[in-house]
C-alpha cells in the first residue's frame, strides 16, 4: 500500500486566475507530494490585470469548514494567506488557539497578505490588528515580503540591515520565526530569523533577481511550499531554502498568460518529468 502523503491545509481566498489563492496553493501542495485541503476565506473578481472586487465569506462558514476538516483529517501543516476581514481573521485565530482539547496544529505558516500587487486591500485595518495581536503569536513562521514587513512594523525595509531591524520588531510582536522575502529588491535576498535558547539565529539566502512577467502568486507559492517542507519533516532553514529554490524555478518556467502579470508555473516539474520520460529517462 502506498504511503499516505502529509495533509496541508490552506486557508486563503479564491483567485479565479489561479495564480494565487487556494487553487494555486493546491497546485503547490501537489507539486511537493502532499495532499491539499482548503478553506476559502473570500471570493475575488480578478485576473492577471488585477483585483476588481472582493467578497469575504461569513466567518461562521470559515469556522465550520475548519472544524469539519480538522475533525475528519489529520493535518500536518497549515498555510494562512488572504483573510479579508477582522471577523474572518478572528475565526481563524480562534480555530488555531482554541482546539477544544485537541492537540495544537503544527507547522503553521502565516503569509500576512495585506494588499494585492495591483494595490487592492485584501485585509481591512481591523483585520491587520487581529493578525498582529492574535495570529502572529500563534504561527510557527511568518513570511512577509519587504512591503508587508514594512507595513506591519512601521519601518523602512529596503536592504538586509533594514530586514534585520524589521525581524527584531516582528519577534517583539510574538513571531517565533520570520522569513522576510526580498524578491522585489535588486538582489533577491531572503532573511530567515528564528528564536533560539541563546537569543536569535538567522540564515540569509541570496539569488539573482529574475526578470520575468510571470511572478503572480510568488509569495503564496513560497509560504505554501514552506508549509509542505515542514509537513515533510524538514527544518526551518532547509524548508526556506527549498521553498526559495522552488519559487525561482516556477518563475523561470512561467509563460505569458493574460494582459497583466502572469502566474508562476506551480507545476513546472510535470514538464520536466514528461521530457525525461520522452528521453527514455535520461536527464
Amino acid at each position: 500500500m502506498a504511503e499516505k502523503p502529509p495533509v496541508v491545509l490552506t486557508i486563503a481566498g479564491f483567485d479565479p486566475s489561479s495564480g494565487a489563492g487556494v487553487t494555486a496553493d493546491i497546485k503547490t501542495i501537489a507539486a511537493h507530494g502532499c495532499y491539499g485541503v482548503a478553506c476559502i476565506t473570500a471570493l475575488t473578481v480578478q485576473s492577471t490585470a488585477g483585483v476588481r472586487r472582493v467578497e469575504t465569506l461569513d466567518p461562521t462558514v470559515v469556522t465550520d469548514t475548519l472544524e469539519e476538516l480538522a475533525t475528519d483529517i489529520p493535518i500536518s501543516a497549515v498555510h494562512i494567506g488572504m483573510l479579508g476581514t477582522a471577523k474572518v481573521a478572528k475565526a481563524v485565530a480562534e480555530f488555531l488557539g482554541q482546539r477544544s482539547g485537541r492537540a495544537k496544529l503544527a507547522n503553521v505558516v502565516l503569509d500576512p497578505v495585506l494588499k494585492s500587487s495591483s494595490g487592492a486591500d485584501l485585509l481591512d485595518a481591523a483585520g491587520v490588528k487581529v493578525l498582529v495581536e492574535r495570529l502572529i503569536p500563534l504561527a510557527d513562521v511568518i513570511t512577509p515580503n519587504v512591503d508587508e514587513a514594512a507595513a506591519l512594523t512601521g519601518l523602512k525595509v529596503g536592504d538586509l540591515d533594514e530586514m534585520r531591524a524589521a525581524r527584531a520588531r516582528l519577534h517583539e510582536m510574538g513571531a517565533a520565526a520570520v522569513v522576510i522575502t526580498g524578491g522585489h529588491l535588486e538582489k533577491a535576498i531572503d532573511l530567515l530569523s528564528f528564536r533560539t535558547k541563546d537569543g536569535v539565529g538567522e540564515e540569509v539566502f541570496k539569488a539573482e533577481r529574475l526578470q520575468s512577467q510571470s511572478t503572480h502568486g510568488a509569495g503564496c507559492a513560497f509560504a505554501t511550499a514552506m508549509a509542505c517542507h515542514l509537513a515533510l519533516g524538514r527544518g526551518l532553514a532547509e524548508a526556506a531554502l527549498l521553498a526559495k529554490t522552488y519559487v525561482q524555478a516556477a518563475i523561470a518556467a512561467g509563460h505569458p498568460l493574460g494582459r497583466g502579470t502572469g502566474p508562476v508555473h506551480h507545476l513546472y516539474r510535470m514538464n520536466q518529468q514528461r521530457r525525461a520520460a520522452g528521453n527514455g529517462g535520461e536527464s
